[in-house]
């Protein structure tokens, strides 16, 4: 996502280098398109069973792939960034929005999307777990959620089965 070569080595390298694409909406949301553009020439892809999901920034770029009114069934983030430069492109989101997050996690943003999503009409669900903070499917994040990020097994293990039961509705 980030271009050729470039993988940060560490938490704050990762940290800038995708708050420069979060700064740039037009420019991620070309690379995202152009992704998706190539996953669809391969023989294997279906066309008309496309969704988009990822985890931190990856949740955020799913959400931006939406907003962008790309031709997408679902997306889901998983404790991603939620709030958007430009909101009100909701309005282009053509399939359904999953958001799965930490109920300890930035929960000013939580209600910053809800109004987004409510506002533009967009098919979505906000599934919070409690007592949970960031990266709470990474077990390298540790087990301290004072630090902002921990693992939960519980979260995780309720979150993956949230993202087989979504795929299922969509892709039916």
């Amino acid at each position: 996502m980030y271009g050729k070569g470039v993988r940060p080595a560490n938490a704050a390298e990762a940290g800038k280098t995708a708050g420069a694409w979060k700064n740039d909406t037009a420019a991620l949301r070309t690379r995202l398109q152009a992704g998706m553009n190539a996953a669809l020439e391969l023989e294997q892809a279906e066309k008309s069973k496309v969704g988009a999901m990822g985890y931190c920034f990856g949740g955020f770029s799913a959400l931006e792939l939406a907003r962008s009114g790309a031709d997408v069934k679902g997306v889901i983030s998983f404790h991603g960034s939620l709030r958007s430069a430009t909101p009100d492109d909701a309005k282009n989101i053509k399939g359904k929005v999953l958001v799965l997050h930490g109920a300890d996690d930035d929960f000013e943003s939580v209600a910053i999307i809800n109004k987004e999503m409510k506002d533009a009409g967009v098919d979505y669900e906000l599934d919070l777990y409690g007592h949970t903070v960031h990266a709470f499917t990474n077990p390298k994040a540790g087990n301290d959620p004072s630090k902002g990020v921990a693992y939960s097994a519980q979260a995780d293990k309720r979150s993956w089965q949230r993202m087989e039961d979504f795929f299922a509705e969509i892709f039916k």
